[in-house]
């Protein structure tokens, strides 16, 4: 069915709405917690410290560069002879986000069916796993490039490090104060002093659910990366068949082993999945089908892709997989 201009805008906008509206209360409800192990620990003040020390690591935290993040992955720069209809959609996306310069495109020798953005809105980068590019068809490869630079528009990357901050100082705080109660015990039982078991209840479930709401909230910034790639591209088709290829191809169990929750995949409970579920999200994208798409028509066929083919697996080292 196409919808006038009107009803697509109203569908969006209500979509944006309530986006920000779950993104605020999740990211209250972080501080919430937050706030609520600090006033256990030290009452006021351990609120007022909590919340300092989470200032302070937001604002002197090491910025990261993009290309050290990229090195773990071993990718390389994709430059524009090596894929020109690639670097021509990206920057058509670009320009209609708005963003101050067009994202750098990375190659990552992968057959993992993956893309993902570093960086920030003045240095952003996007990087693209070699399973992608030969999975997609460049329709849908405008799709997922789309989704990244809608995060990169929003600052996904900037709300997601304020929640792991948050989630990290609750653990901390939370740990802080079981190791008090600890060290207090012997105290509390000469005195006969009934056991706080509320307050130990508290600081045992404060951690786990801090990791919640940091899920919630990345599944709402997909929610949200969906909606603005579809208007980006004015493709929403686009966008759900790539998802959908996505999902059906990226089966196999080494996957999910080694990736559960990307994607919207792993198989486990939605609460633990880093992205929602695909079919909810092609869902959501077909109530925006819209008149032709806003970029130019884009070919239903596979790329070029100027590499041979890779079949090299991620190795374990310490800090985790990395190819």
């Amino acid at each position: 069915m196409i919808r006038t201009d009107a009803a697509v805008a109203e569908i969006r906008r209500r979509h944006k709405l309530t986006n920000l509206l779950h993104s605020a209360l999740l990211l209250g409800g972080m501080a919430l917690l937050l706030a609520l192990c600090g006033w256990v620990v030290a009452g006021g003040d351990g609120v007022f410290w909590a919340f300092a020390a989470g200032a302070l690591s937001l604002l002197f935290s090491p910025r990261v560069s993009p290309r050290l993040v990229l090195g773990m992955f071993g990718a390389r720069r994709l430059f524009y002879p090596e894929a020109p209809r690639l670097h021509e959609v990206t920057e058509a996306i670009a320009r209609r986000a708005g963003l101050p310069v067009m994202p750098d495109l990375y190659y990552i020798p992968s057959p993992v069916l993956n893309a993902f953005t570093v960086g920030s809105r003045e240095q952003p980068a996007i990087a693209v796993a070699d399973g992608l590019l030969r999975a997609l068809t460049l329709r849908e490869l405008a799709g997922v490039l789309a989704h990244e630079v809608s995060h990169i528009r929003n600052n996904d990357l900037w709300v997601m490090g304020l929640a792991d901050t948050m989630a990290g100082l609750t653990r901390f705080m939370a740990l802080f104060g079981l190791v008090l109660l600890l060290l207090n015990l012997p105290l509390l039982l000469m005195e006969r002093e009934p056991f706080p078991w509320l307050l130990v209840l508290l600081l045992t479930l404060a951690p786990a659910a801090g990791a919640m709401l940091q899920l919630a909230l990345s599944r709402t910034r997909e929610f949200d990366a969906d909606l603005d790639a579809a208007h980006l591209t004015g493709d929403p088709g686009g966008v759900a068949s790539a998802l959908d290829r996505i999902e059906r191809l990226q089966g196999r169990f080494w996957e999910r082993v080694l990736f559960a929750g990307h994607r919207g995949h792993g198989g486990g409970p939605s609460l633990l999945r880093t992205h929602p579920d695909t079919r909810e999200r092609v869902r959501r994208l077909l109530e925006l089908r819209t008149p032709p798409p806003v970029l130019p028509r884009l070919e239903d066929l596979p790329i070029h892709v100027p590499f041979a083919q890779v079949h090299r697996r991620p190795r374990y080292r310490v800090s985790g997989y990395w190819y």
